[in-house]
């Protein structure tokens, strides 16, 4: 095969070099943070040799134990509400005509383009003129917003790739809608509705802009514990539990797509 006369002059076409510097750009800084968070010094910019205290010391810090806790109880109730409300919402507009159907699913997914900043804000606002007393509720609540936009969005997908006929041979068998819901739909939407939950559960647990309008007195989750440290100077207990949660985003995010993309092959044979 011949080669184009660029590649048979430089060995390194500029398409490589390119996505080296795009990844330089974009990765550079976390493998800093990685880097320093293994450092003895207690201030990131001096290098003073290698130690793993700094893990050993965030697993005792009750601080952000607590923090962490209330980050998992808020993750693990909106994405559980939004779930539920998600799936049906998708499979209602999926499934279903009505009068003001187009206008219903652009308001649903609407939550997917506004600012985080104008959902604190307008929350904050609503929870202030119906008088419900800011806590840890209050941030599950106003996650949910966001966590069933993702969820249906992602269902919404997996949809779109299954055969209605099944659904409808399940009715014509003598199932009821609920059976043939139970029985037939559901158990095909899983890797969606798993997929989703991951996405929103990542989402969730590293909010800090709504979660900290939202909270009340007493519910600090583990991002604005993070913001609360970093106002004097991050230090490397700072960069251990950021690397710790960039790990296991990465895991939960990698299961997502490994789902989704074994459903897609799935729906091809």
């Amino acid at each position: 095969m011949n080669k184009s006369p660029s590649v048979a002059k430089y060995p390194v076409s500029w398409q490589a070099l390119f996505s080296l510097l795009m990844y330089f750009f974009m990765y550079l800084p976390i493998l800093v943070l990685a880097f320093y968070s293994f450092n003895k010094s207690r201030y990131s910019a001096n290098w003073e040799g290698f130690t793993l205290d700094w893990y050993q010391k965030l697993f005792n810090d009750t601080r952000i134990i607590a923090a962490l806790q209330n980050s998992l109880i808020v993750a693990f109730c909106a994405v559980g509400i939004s779930a539920v409300i998600g799936t049906l919402m998708a499979v209602g507009l999926a499934r279903y005509r009505f009068p003001g159907r187009t206008l219903y699913m652009g308001i649903s997914y609407l939550p997917l383009i506004i600012p985080d900043i104008a959902i604190a804000v307008a929350t904050l606002v609503f929870l202030a003129v119906i008088q419900v007393r800011l806590s840890l509720w209050t941030i599950v609540a106003a996650h949910v917003v966001f966590c069933l936009a993702y969820v249906g969005v992602v269902v919404s997908t997996r949809l779109a790739d299954l055969d209605p006929h099944l659904e409808e041979a399940a009715l014509d068998l003598g199932a009821t809608p609920a059976q043939a819901f139970i029985k037939v739909l559901l158990p095909q939407l899983m890797p969606g509705i798993i997929s989703g939950c991951l996405l929103a559960f990542v989402l969730s647990l590293d909010d800090f802009l709504i979660a900290s309008f939202t909270a009340g007195s007493g519910a600090n989750t583990l991002p604005m514990e993070i913001f609360s440290r970093i106002r004097t100077g991050v230090k490397p207990d700072i960069n251990a539990l950021s690397v710790v949660l960039m790990v296991v985003s990465g895991v939960v995010a990698f299961l997502a797509e490994f789902l989704r993309y074994r459903s897609t092959q799935k729906s091809y044979k």
